[in-house]
């Protein structure tokens, strides 16, 4: 395994690529702005000169006001294509909509979708590129999609002895480590690997985890992380853009751990309002509660409950990490399981996607048989430790 994560050594900037080891130590903190790894152009520009690059981008992938294919475009940079993940390039399509290769119209750079029936670079996609460059902004939880694609574009990476370099951005929910442990027979593509919901890890950290782990062959690879400047785990990072349509601000990408599980039952979480990942309700409770209605809107067309009134609970206000002590919140689901009249509908039957976000069987029996959170968090604990062990190993940055 050869991996570059930390410090962009001499030969690096000279062009060279490759590195023998992990490199010691962790990014320290310094006074001044958090910068993202496209941010330091200086670090990387040098290793994409005179080479045919194919960048993995969405709407998230800036270097300061502009667009790193267009920032890169206008230094010289010659891109043969651009991979998009699920929203595709500009982030406008629906969550699980699928979504179609084209051409960008501001560049004419050939579009290819890695979401829906392609999940990763084929060999004939990478037959004219010499490098891949990744830069997407996640937001640190396990069914958010795009590290599971980070995973597809590895696994090509590897396959197609084509080198990989990195360029890494701060965790909103990087300050925690919480959930349930994937159980690796309910692996889909809204949970790859055995992590917990919340882990605590930069994409750039991920992908060392994936390598180190042996979760993707990694014979003979060559991976560069550009880390981020002045960003540790306790860094509570605000995105300058939304990541995707239903997660439009900070207040969303805090609840979206504990929301997002209703995405596998009769609830509306409020897509399709002004407020996703924010609210949570349904018609059959009780009417004297908070009211919504979803409509078809742009990243929601056809959402949940659609022009139906649901009646639940506003908790855009609310601040999230003092209300759940920097942790995942199962409250709200639990709340809502015993408002909900039948039992028997309020998990979704089609696809079994309760059990594939919580990554096992046990979560939603334990909701069942009317478990508190606390012993349902007690029956987390074994796996969390095992894992919040072997995360420390992958760390760039200051823990928490």
């Amino acid at each position: 395994m050869r991996i570059i994560s930390i410090i962009i050594c001499l030969a690096i900037l000279a062009g060279t690529i490759r590195g023998n080891q992990p490199l010691p130590g962790r990014s320290p903190a310094e006074p001044g702005p958090i910068l993202t790894g496209a941010d330091q152009m200086s670090l990387y520009l040098p290793l994409l000169r005179g080479k045919s690059i194919a960048v993995f981008a969405n709407q998230t992938s800036m270097v300061g006001k502009s667009h790193l294919v267009d920032t890169l475009l206008k230094s010289g940079i010659h891109i043969k294509k651009i991979f998009a993940p699920e929203h595709g390039f500009r982030g406008e399509a629906d969550a699980g909509e699928h979504v179609n290769s084209l051409t960008d119209a501001r560049t004419g750079i050939p579009i290819i979708s890695l979401y829906g029936s392609k999940l990763r670079p084929s060999a004939a996609d990478l037959e004219d590129v010499d490098l891949l460059l990744f830069d997407i902004q996640d937001v640190g939880v396990r069914f958010y999609t795009f590290i599971s694609s980070l995973e597809g574009f590895i696994t090509s990476a590897i396959e197609f002895h084509r080198p990989l370099i990195l360029l890494d951005r701060p965790n909103p929910n990087g300050f925690y480590v919480d959930g349930p442990i994937l159980d690796p027979k309910f692996k889909s593509f809204v949970g790859m690997q055995p992590i917990p919901v919340v882990y605590g890890m930069t994409v750039g950290e991920y992908a060392n985890m994936l390598i180190g782990e042996q979760w993707v062959r990694n014979d003979h690879f060559h991976l560069t992380v550009i880390p981020c400047k002045n960003y540790t785990h306790k860094s509570r990072y605000t995105l300058p853009i939304k990541p995707s349509p239903n997660l439009p601000d900070i207040q969303s990408i805090y609840l979206y751990p504990s929301l997002c599980f209703f995405e596998g039952t009769e609830i509306s979480l409020g897509r399709g309002t002004d407020k996703p990942f924010q609210q949570f309700g349904h018609p059959s409770f009780p009417k004297d509660l908070y009211s919504f209605t979803p409509r078809s809107v742009e990243g929601a067309k056809n959402p949940p409950l659609l022009d139906k009134t649901c009646y639940g609970y506003d908790l855009s206000k609310i601040n999230v990490p003092k209300a759940t002590g920097d942790r995942l919140s199962l409250k709200w689901l639990i709340l809502a399981y015993r408002l909900y009249p039948n039992k028997d509908s309020f998990f979704l039957k089609a696809g079994n996607f309760f059990n594939k976000l919580a990554g096992s069987a046990s979560l939603q029996q334990q909701l069942k048989e009317g478990k508190t959170e606390e012993a349902i968090r007690k029956s987390w604990e074994p796996a969390l430790g095992q894992f919040k062990k072997m995360r420390k190993k992958y760390l760039l940055y200051g823990d928490f």
